[in-house]
């Protein structure tokens, strides 16, 4: 079985911890899109709730609108 003839020098040891802040760099960056796309979809999904809320509003207005109209009318007939 071989033996490690290599040491741990200082430069060996620099060059290692310098390809580990490579990765941990690309790493920062990944995550940065990941939370981008978020906030994006966050936003797209606001505008979405809203557009929504305002139908309902509006499906409730007609709604008491026509029972008023239907009540306005059926007291009319008595």
């Amino acid at each position: 079985m071989a033996t490690m003839t290599k040491s741990w020098t200082d430069e060996r040891l620099e060059e290692r911890f310098d390809r580990i802040d490579d990765r941990f760099d690309g790493v920062d960056r990944r995550f940065d899109q990941v939370e981008a796309g978020f906030r994006e979809l966050r936003g797209e999904m606001t505008s979405r709730f809203d557009a929504m809320q305002r139908l309902i509003i509006q499906m409730l207005v007609t709604l008491v609108v026509g029972f008023a109209g239907v009540i306005a009318t059926l007291a009319t007939q008595l």
